[in-house]
């Protein structure tokens, strides 16, 4: 019996591996393909993928599957390489209210946001954080150029969602980085994330309207992210980190006196230990009788 089970499972799973490469191509699809109809069959792919990952019996085998890792992790480093050629572009553009390129590279930033919850499902989350780590200094040096201070404030905001669920899986140890990579990725977007809040709060006084808000989950999902990631770290990164908090202005956000005080406990008996075998070693054995 198991033979012919075998010669029959074989050709389904393939046929599931198949559909499932499929629909990843077309749902991460950034081409001209078919323009007509882009976001209806990008939809309804991205929808047959989340559908397998849920309820198809047999997508266990087909993400553990050497080949569909191999190519999954193509199409995400292709989806990277466009948003950031995307995003680049923006300093060549003579006109940097352009809504068209607005647009498209939010379409582009989506789909990142989207295969994020894909990855997650198929323990490839490392792949993600590490793309965006790698590009996070070069994505701001081109959001914070002074042509876009009063515009896009809706990709700002999207990066800035982007970048908390990078953080929550760094922070939360979904995804472990080296300890120097999680201080540049809290250095890179720390700052930026601060100043972020503190505009998006004063444009919101200004303006009733302003939809454009860092949302009260958002910030809270940011704060403990890095409340858990920094309490993480070595001491004497925590104290650069700490240190810079303090002496910031938007020092209200995000508040990490949480981390603080377990930084200034750890400090103090770190300390105590280190003066009680001091103590210890300084005081004079008794001569042996």
């Amino acid at each position: 019996m198991m033979p012919i089970f075998s010669d029959v499972q074989e050709p389904e799973l393939s046929g599931t591996k198949e559909v499932f490469l499929s629909a990843i191509r077309v749902a991460t699809s950034t081409g001209d393909s078919f323009p007509q109809f882009e976001d209806d069959i990008k939809t309804s792919a991205q929808e047959q993928v989340e559908f397998m990952l849920e309820d198809d019996e047999k997508i266990p085998l087909v993400i553990a599957d050497d080949e569909i890792k191999v190519e999954t992790r193509i199409v995400v480093s292709n989806l990277f390489c466009y948003f950031e050629n995307e995003l680049f572009s923006l300093i060549l553009e003579p006109d940097i209210a352009n809504k068209e390129m607005e647009t498209k590279i939010m379409r582009s930033l989506s789909d990142l946001e989207w295969m994020h919850n894909t990855l997650l499902k198929m323990d490839l989350m490392k792949d993600f954080v590490s793309h965006w780590a790698n590009i996070s200094s070069n994505l701001l040096k081109v959001i914070e150029d002074k042509r876009l201070d009063s515009v896009m404030w809706g990709l700002k905001i999207k990066l800035i969602e982007v970048t908390s669920k990078v953080l929550e899986a760094v922070g939360y140890g979904t995804v472990v980085l080296p300890a120097e990579s999680r201080v540049e990725l809290l250095k890179t977007w720390l700052p930026y994330i601060r100043k972020m809040k503190s505009l998006s709060d004063k444009m919101g006084k200004m303006e009733a309207a302003f939809p454009y808000k860092m949302s009260e989950d958002l910030c809270q999902c940011i704060e403990g992210a890095i409340v858990s990631l920094v309490s993480a770290l070595p001491s004497n990164d925590q104290a650069d980190i700490l240190a810079d908090w303090i002496s910031a202005e938007q020092v209200k956000y995000p508040d990490l006196s949480e981390a603080f005080e377990i930084w200034c406990y750890r400090t103090k008996s770190a300390q105590r230990r280190l003066d009680e075998a001091l103590t210890e070693s300084a005081v004079p054995s008794s001569p042996s009788t």
